[in-house]
């Protein structure tokens, strides 16, 4: 009588150390791929209106600027200062020349499509107004982002700043995750 008891407590304390392992082995995936490769972001602010809305939560792919350089059009997040982190629109990549001239964005000289923004430029252009003042010619020097936000009228962006530092870039917002009824991928 005494074996079968022993057994079943054995058998008991072999399936609670494999449990036990299983979520300490959960944890530490859960903490290397919060802390490495992916990260929750909530949209602060009205400055990617109406890409990305107040109060929205991204994920942002920490990994894959650590395999790629950023693009033109790419929606990354980076370390502003110490205490903040801005999500903006990647324009410029180093060696372009970014110009915005009559309402129109140009790099390199070259007239370039802006799908993101179009819907709110035409609204803006049939009252007489528009969205994205001139900017004159700047160069992108190599290591350098130019940045802005989709809702030009309201944006703290590189027309303000200047370039910012690839090094200062978090990564690239993929998908927004929360409100629920919002989800959808970003940067496609």
């Amino acid at each position: 009588m005494g074996n079968i008891g022993d057994e079943r407590y054995k058998a008991t304390m072999k399936e609670l150390l494999e449990w036990g392992r299983a979520i300490l082995l959960a944890i530490a995936l859960a903490y290397f791929i919060r802390s490495f490769l992916f990260s929750p972001y909530i949209v602060d602010g009205r400055s990617m209106v109406e890409t990305l809305h107040d109060g929205e939560r991204v994920i942002v792919n920490e990994l894959s600027y650590r395999l790629e350089q950023p693009k033109r059009g790419d929606i990354i997040v980076f370390q502003f200062d110490e205490n903040s982190a801005y999500i903006k629109r990647v324009i410029g990549i180093p060696g372009d020349i970014v110009e915005v001239k009559d309402d129109n964005l140009y790099i390199n000289g070259e007239l370039v499509s802006e799908p993101y923004i179009e819907k709110k430029k035409r609204k803006l252009h049939s009252r007489g107004l528009i969205l994205t003042e001139d900017v004159k010619p700047v160069k992108v020097k190599d290591g350098q982002l130019f940045v802005m936000g989709d809702n030009r009228r309201n944006s703290k962006d590189s027309r303000e700043f200047g370039t910012i530092d690839i090094d200062q870039v978090i990564g690239r917002a993929d998908l927004v995750f929360w409100p629920i009824d919002s989800f959808r991928f970003l940067n496609e």
